[in-house]
């Protein structure tokens, strides 16, 4: 597997590098502290049989500074360069320690009681609709929408929409047979009346066109008789048309069992039957849908659709002023409010947040946690080892300090002990 190189150091790193260093010089410093110490009282000890005590404390502080010295320096590299076993650890094990936490974090972190505890303690739904409930804060949540469903729109394919929506069309509208559902809806349109509401629309629409075009039957009918036929005839006739034609209208319209009436419900009962039962006529029809739906204006109508659509929408996305969203943010702010108000609703939503939560995590953490491995086995080792010594070892060169002063209290308590008990 490819090696990743890290970040190069950022200036918290490049902070962490500077103390680190220094923690380096002060444990340095109290080794050969120790040590001229120790050469000091040594050579002195036979003549002045204080600084035999010192020269244990000393001694002792010396061993236990290179102790923990090597301690240290074996977590991160060889001491010295040289490969003794069991030194480097982390860059020679780091693939088995990316696997160990992400193991510990799958065990630890990403199980299904943590998980569910920690979310039922947190109130999500009540802490989101505080949230949300403020102005300022819907109006950020609806301007990153806006940005994003804007993008969307922007990447879609006007040619891929297009023959979705032919597609769908086709299988939903063009492909099923409409005629038995036509023939059963105009069945119980007839059988309830809700059509004389129309006749009556259609009744009164004619009478006032006829009251207001008169002229409209002037040679009418006149204009189609033979020229030797009187004037005075010509206009009778037109008028005696006209009059018929209004008494007509105005009988339908007086008349809610008129001849008229009849022949519509009668035309339209024969219909709604044969459109459910005449395979002729649900042939006719549906080869009359089909070639509606396949006319070349339509497409081109439903490409115009789609395109006024989608500029509608992009300029209303893009303006932070427009009705849209104003409604996007009104939307959010009720929302947010009554998410912080209402305990019932919350409850709910922070049943659904949970379960829904649980269930991938109880699915995908495994997956999860294989992040933190895959991710550790492609670090380059030496750059690894970098980090993370930045990262803790300013704290283990305490250990190194630590170990010095122990190692001084430990080797003059021997020495006491050994002394008073030997002489």
């Amino acid at each position: 597997m490819p090696r990743t190189p890290l970040a190069a150091l950022s200036p918290a790193d490049q902070e962490r590098r500077r103390a680190l260093r220094r923690m380096k010089a002060v444990a340095l410093g109290a080794l050969l502290f120790m040590a001229v110490v120790f050469a000091v009282s040594f050579p002195l000890q036979a003549d002045v049989p204080w600084l035999a005590y010192v020269r244990a404390a000393a001694e002792g502080g010396m061993v236990g500074a290179l102790a923990d010295w090597f301690a240290v320096t074996a977590l991160f590299r060889h001491p010295l360069g040289i490969p003794i076993p069991h030194t480097a650890i982390i860059p020679s094990r780091k693939d088995e320690i990316g696997r160990t936490l992400g193991e510990f974090v799958e065990t630890n972190f990403l199980s299904t009681e943590v998980v569910r505890t920690k979310l039922e303690s947190m109130s999500v739904s009540r802490r989101l609709g505080e949230w949300l409930a403020r102005p300022e804060h819907a109006a950020r949540v609806a301007d990153e929408g806006s940005a994003m469903a804007a993008g969307v729109l922007r990447a879609l394919s006007d040619s891929d929409v297009q023959d979705l929506i032919a597609d769908v069309a086709r299988e939903h509208l063009v492909e099923p047979d409409w005629g038995p559902s036509v023939g059963g809806w105009l069945s119980r349109l007839v059988d309830s009346g809700a059509h004389h509401g129309a006749v009556d629309m259609l009744a009164d629409s004619l009478g006032v066109w006829l009251e207001g075009n008169r002229s409209s039957f002037d040679g009418l009918v006149s204009s189609r008789l033979p020229s030797w036929v009187p004037s005075m005839v010509l206009r009778i006739i037109d008028d005696t048309l006209y009059k018929e034609a209004l008494s007509f209208v105005r009988d339908v319209r007086g008349d809610p069992d008129h001849a008229a009436r009849r022949a519509v419900d009668q035309y339209l009962t024969r219909l709604a039957d044969s459109l459910q039962n005449d395979p002729a006529t649900i042939g006719r029809f549906e080869d009359a849908k089909s070639g509606v739906f396949d006319s070349p204006r339509v497409r081109e109508l439903a490409a115009e659709a789609w395109d006024t659509t989608k500029s509608g929408l992009l300029r209303s996305l893009s303006d932070p002023d427009s009705g849209l969203r104003a409604r996007m943010t009104q939307a959010l702010i009720d929302a947010g409010t009554r998410l912080s108000t209402d305990t019932a609703l919350q409850q709910r939503v922070d049943g659904w947040a949970t379960d829904a939560a649980v269930f991938l995590v109880d699915r995908y953490r495994h997956d999860i946690a294989s992040i933190i491995t895959e991710t550790v086995e492609r670090w380059d080792p030496v750059e690894t080892t970098e980090k993370i010594e930045l990262m803790v070892g300013r704290d283990l060169q305490y250990i190194r300090l630590n170990g010095t002063v122990v190692g001084a209290l430990a080797g003059l308590v021997i020495f006491t002990i050994a002394h008073a008990l030997v002489g």
